[in-house]
């Protein structure tokens, strides 16, 4: 009920059975589809109408996997029990039917590898960082960790000085 209701208000089906892992982007995410048995890894970036689908009723794994930090294109269409390896790029309305190479990029119908690297590849989209080094948000809690830690250590020090000196100077 919950996943047709989520459905409903955003546009995304998410089977709850579905494996996701952590920091799993999905921009614009109208009409994006992930199935049963698919698996998601972490710092993954999903761009509007991506299919994670099987190519067949059977049982058993009939989904995707998804390495980790995977950029899946707009209108790309992940078809069957294949891997999609770590690092790797998935083209826009690419059609995937079998396994990717860990960073790889895979374009047109159905899915082949370029060998050229593509444009921005070096920057991160939407500044969505896979590494948390280079996360903004992260550095910019480290600075107050650090400066919390400083400001604490004066306080402390001062607190000290304060207690050490004689009563009459306050």
């Amino acid at each position: 009920m919950l996943s047709h209701i989520s459905r409903m208000l955003t546009g995304i089906e998410i089977h709850p059975a579905a494996r996701i892992g952590r920091r799993l982007v999905i921009d614009h995410g109208d009409g994006v589809v992930i199935g049963e048995t698919a698996e998601i890894g972490d710092d993954v970036l999903m761009y509007h109408q991506v299919t994670l689908g099987g190519t067949s009723l059977a049982g058993g794994k009939r989904h995707p996997t998804i390495g980790d930090k995977v950029i899946l294109g707009a209108g790309a269409k992940i078809l069957g029990p294949i891997v999609v390896g770590e690092g790797a790029r998935v083209g826009a309305n690419a059609v995937v039917l079998s396994d990717v190479p860990p960073g790889q990029t895979v374009v047109g119908i159905p899915a082949r590898p370029v060998d050229r690297k593509p444009a921005g590849a070096d920057v991160l989209p939407y500044g969505t960082p896979c590494d948390e080094a280079l996360d903004p948000g992260v550095r910019a809690l480290e600075a107050l960790r650090t400066e919390l830690a400083e400001l604490r250590a004066r306080l402390a020090a001062l607190e000290a000085e304060r207690r050490r000196a004689p009563a009459g100077d306050d």
